[in-house]
């Protein structure tokens, strides 16, 4: 055989190999669509690297990637399987034997993962098994014995080509059936009024006080939005308790719901960084559902857990003691984003998003911190994540160019549960100047600030600071978001031009 024809059947070999993958993939996707949408096998292994990953890597993640790192995984996951697939496909033109273990290592891997899933049931493993079986079907008719002269079956490779069609096309349009049917069901709602109704925002706030939901972060660990079925979902409080309880969505919504401004940020935030917003939240009190339940005294740990098993621990005492910890089914006027936890998600005030505000909650547990160690706690983050004080510096942003003369400096600063005090700017080595800060609801969102600075022309370093309401000065000293938070000044370097 001549190089030119041995290059041509390895290419057919490795674009078979490719192709029995994407028809074994794209069957396993139909089914999961089918069934249980986080059971698919790219979902599913995506879901054991997220889990696996040490922190450095997580936070190397969210830094560069921001709210796109799922997708960035996911099409990661598709290029390595892609390579494995090829090399499969060069394998089984050698020994069919050699594809048949491929497709068993697919399913197993895919199954393996799902099964892994703390909300998955024995289903799980249904899409990757047949996923496999498909693909090893496809390379075993690929590679017949005695092989084609040419190396490559046409039939085969068009029967391969009409299932991944077909499968793939299924699954999407599942998937989007499913995914419709959760936006319907959020259309539907109609939130009762507040029985204690927000104040109106104090006058003299600058515009973006409140984040408008379409531009609220978004940092968590689904690599697909959960489709919570409304008719079926159900919040169970259980645990250390005298009488475990059980809502429906609609007698959630018939409780006394509760409207705050509050104002909600990640642990992964790093100084200056963008994961943090305030919103118009509506929810039911989490503290009276406890107290009606009957509290162990032992108890001093609250889990709540996501439909997709997701864990997140708070403190019991700063449940019982914030009267504001809501189980929220608003945001901003309208019922919860899917994106932002629809139907419900619980809010706690003053804690880092990973300590208290699990999303598509679905399940509350009294227990105790030495009983249960939550999702994040288990990889290393602090048991309780009160907010650190903290400023940031919005305009001018940095690296930026002003005009010399009035320039206006602003940005937000937050200590939630304590409030601000003071908010200072320093430029270059200049004295430190106190700031305007605006007026604000309560202690339990950020403060806005600015001031006017008299700008020279040529270089120059702005750097801001805080001090709460108890006096603490925001820490200087540069840490890292893990364990419990970064901690040091915001710095922007501006230049003015003259």
């Amino acid at each position: 055989m001549s190089t030119v024809q041995s290059r041509r059947r390895a290419g057919r070999s490795g674009l078979a190999g490719l192709l029995a993958a994407a028809a074994g993939v794209a069957v396993a996707e139909l089914i999961a669509a089918l069934t249980d949408p986080a059971a698919g096998p790219a979902v599913a292994v995506g879901g054991v690297l997220v889990d696996a990953a040490p922190t450095p890597v997580k936070e190397f993640a969210v830094r560069t990637f921001g709210t796109a790192d799922k997708p960035v995984l996911l099409g990661g996951i598709a290029v390595a399987l892609a390579v494995v697939a090829v090399v499969v496909g060069l394998l089984a033109a050698r020994r069919r034997r050699y594809g048949t273990a491929g497709a068993a290592l697919f399913a197993v891997v895919g199954a393996a993962a799902a099964l892994s899933r703390p909300a998955a049931g024995p289903l799980a493993v249904l899409p990757s098994l047949v996923g496999g079986a498909v693909t090893g079907i496809l390379l075993w008719t690929a590679h017949r014995e005695p092989p084609r002269p040419d190396g490559f079956d046409r039939r085969a490779f068009l029967r391969a080509a009409a299932l991944v069609a077909v499968a793939g096309g299924g699954a999407v349009l599942t998937r989007r059936v499913r995914g419709g049917q959760a936006a319907r069901d959020r259309a539907a709602v109609r939130l009762p009024a507040p029985a204690d109704p927000v104040p109106p925002l104090p006058a003299g706030q600058d515009p973006g006080f409140v984040t408008a939901n379409e531009d609220f972060y978004r940092v968590d660990t689904a690599l697909t939005v959960p489709r919570v079925d409304l008719g079926a979902w159900r919040l169970r409080i259980h645990g250390r308790v005298e009488r475990p309880r059980t809502f429906t969505f609609a007698e959630l919504l018939q409780r006394p719901l509760v409207e705050r401004h509050i104002t909600l940020n990640c642990v992964s935030n790093e100084i200056g960084g963008p994961y943090i917003g305030t919103a118009r939240w509506l929810g039911v009190p989490l503290a009276p559902l406890l107290r009606e339940a009957g509290i162990d005294p032992g108890a001093d740990q609250v889990v709540a857990r996501s439909v997709d098993g997701m864990s997140i621990g708070t403190p019991l005492g700063t449940v019982l003691d914030t009267p504001d910890v809501l189980l929220c089914v608003g945001m901003n006027g309208e019922p919860l984003p899917l994106e932002h936890g629809f139907p419900v998600r619980m809010l706690t005030p003053g804690v880092y998003g990973y300590a208290g505000a699990c999303k598509w909650l679905t399940e509350i547990e009294l227990t105790t911190f030495a009983a249960v160690d939550a999702y994040w706690v288990e990889r290393g983050w602090a048991p309780r994540g009160p907010v650190k004080t903290a400023s940031r510096i919005d305009r001018p942003g940095s690296f930026g160019h002003v005009r010399a003369g009035s320039v206006p400096v602003a940005g937000v600063a937050w200590a939630q549960g304590r409030g601000i005090a003071a908010v200072e700017v320093q430029v270059d080595a200049e004295p430190w100047r106190r700031a305007e800060l605006l007026p604000v609801p309560s202690d339990d969102t950020w403060v806005q600030w600015r001031l006017t600075w008299a700008a020279p022309p040529g270089p120059h370093t702005l750097r801001v600071r805080a001090t709460d309401r108890t006096g603490a000065l925001q820490p200087e000293r540069r840490a890292t978001p893990f364990p419990d938070g970064a901690t040091g000044w915001h710095t922007v370097t501006v230049t003015v031009d003259g």
